[in-house]
């Protein structure tokens, strides 16, 4: 049995080493299931220098979620255009790019990513171009033609959260960045935010944007610590938060958490650039144009959800047949949503990648109306 065993790993790390950092997506052999989700190979993280600074490679290699449920959300086409709103390590977009002969559009406001990508997107021959930016900005970028389809995956991306130098995790001591431009860029990081805001807007974003319970302790113990002393790593916030949060069998989470979670969508604003993403791919999406979407939280899916159901009209309100009468609403759907509820992660990828336990993929279709402002109704 151990010598089975041994010789399985052995084969293992042998084609792993043969394997290209390319994951190669075989379109002709596609259906959803697990013999699809062993074809897509983790894509190995090379070190790279960022703005002076050397940024190690993460510790485990970068593997996209839910990619076959995306490709098939997706549905990519020879002569497509597509725009990959959050490019990271290029999953996406190469996936794409290798499903069909269509050309993909990348957005990523962080510098790494635009590093990591420069070695490889000339071997796709130009179907592949990455643009520096936010993706609530899409319709504004220079030349962006009508899209056939949209993809978003939220969030922080799993090589930002294994390099220390970005500030992310609770689990690596660093400086407390938590910025996705990084250090170049001009907004105030999670340290400055710790240091310079109020104890009670600090107590509710904490429970706002981390659904942190106990977010007035937390507060109330980050107010305590930073008048000893600044608060400038990772590992100090960390101490911090959990001195704070009373340990729970029942929370098989990190203590620190929520609280992460909390500053990280505060400083990079993540929940109004997920609402300004999708608006904007309303802008510019064909008529049946695809707009696919993965979260990994409750607060991320909800925002997702009610905007496809709004925009689909879905979400109106039933009026009372005892109600005065109502001027007729003349509102069509700009979405049209096909989907019953959100798709989750298949449980063999779950095994191989348990970061993907949380995520949920919706989507919609965009409908020929043409684009006009519409109030949200939930």
């Amino acid at each position: 049995m151990i010598l089975i065993i041994c010789s399985a790993v052995l084969r293992a790390a042998s084609l792993l080493k043969s394997k290209s950092h390319l994951c190669i997506y075989q379109p002709q052999n596609f259906s959803i299931g697990p013999s699809l989700h062993d074809e897509f190979c983790p894509r190995h993280l090379d070190s790279d220098y960022i703005g002076g600074a050397r940024m190690s490679a993460p510790s485990q290699p970068h593997i996209s979620v839910m990619l076959p449920e995306v490709l098939e959300a997706l549905a990519p086409c020879a002569g497509g255009v597509y725009l990959d709103g959050t490019f990271g390590a290029g999953g996406y977009s190469k996936a794409v790019a290798n499903a069909a002969e269509c050309r993909v559009i990348g957005v990523d406001r962080d510098p790494l990513a635009h590093e990591m990508a420069a070695p490889w997107l000339a071997d796709f021959g130009g179907r592949i171009e990455l643009r520096k930016g936010c993706f609530g900005d899409m319709d504004q970028l220079e030349n962006i033609p009508p899209l056939d389809g949209v993809v978003l995956d939220i969030g922080v991306s799993s090589m930002q959260l294994d390099m220390a130098e970005r500030g992310f995790s609770y689990a690596k001591d660093g400086p407390l960045d938590m910025r996705m431009e990084g250090v170049s860029s001009l907004l105030p990081s999670a340290a400055d935010v710790v240091a310079e805001m109020d104890e009670t807007d600090l107590a509710n974003i904490i429970f706002k944007y981390g659904e942190e319970r106990h977010s007035r302790r937390v507060a109330k113990a980050i107010i305590r610590a930073r008048a000893e002393m600044r608060i400038e790593t990772t590992a100090q916030l960390a101490d911090v938060v959990r001195s704070a949060v009373p340990f729970s069998k029942k929370d098989k989470s990190d203590r620190a958490a929520r609280t992460f979670q909390a500053l990280r969508i505060y400083v990079n604003d993540e929940l109004g650039e997920l609402e300004r993403g999708m608006e904007a791919a309303l802008r510019i999406l064909k008529p049946e144009g695809r707009l696919v979407v993965v979260t990994f939280h409750s607060l991320e899916d909800r925002i997702v959800k009610n905007f496809m159901r709004d925009r689909a009209l879905l979400n109106q309100k039933t009026v009372s047949r005892f109600a005065p009468e109502l001027k007729e609403d003349t509102a069509q759907p700009l979405l049209r949503v096909d989907q019953k509820k959100a798709v989750l992660a298949a449980e063999s990828e779950i095994a191989i990648n348990p970061r993907s336990r949380s995520a949920k993929l919706r989507c919609a279709f965009r409908t020929d109306v043409p684009y006009y402002a519409m109030e949200d109704q939930s």
